[in-house]
């Protein structure tokens, strides 16, 4: 069965660092390029970021850009998303998702994980 599986979200104070990781299962990450969403309650799924697979171009959209950072690891068949700097509206649900081309549209990715939930308050 083919899936992706994120860890890593919790609870942040405001200016605090998280990294979260998509781990796959039955698919090999390295081979697909892998995008990250968010979604807070009552808001559209947003793109945070993605990567592609080799050599591994990276796209951030606006809402987090300059404080985010997407990488893969290979090895461990993971990619994973640095966060810093987080703000309170940074709160949602985040999720990552594989896709043929790194565009910000969600319709376009097609196996996603089931979310990993951060939530910044001091």
């Amino acid at each position: 069965q083919v899936q992706l599986v994120e860890s890593g979200g919790g609870l942040v104070q405001p200016g605090g660092s998280l990294r979260l990781s998509c781990v796959g299962s039955g698919i090999r990450l390295e081979y697909t390029n892998i995008g990250w969403f968010r979604q807070a309650p009552g808001q559209e799924r947003e793109a945070v970021a993605c990567v592609s697979r080799s050599p591994g171009s990276t796209y951030y959209g606006d809402s987090m850009k300059g404080r985010v950072t997407i990488s893969r690891d290979n090895a461990k068949n993971t990619v994973y998303l640095e966060m810093n700097n987080l703000k309170p509206e940074d709160a949602a649900v985040y999720h990552c998702a594989t896709t043929d081309e790194c565009r910000t549209r969600d319709n376009i990715y097609f196996i996603w994980g089931q979310g990993t939930q951060v939530t910044v308050s001091s």
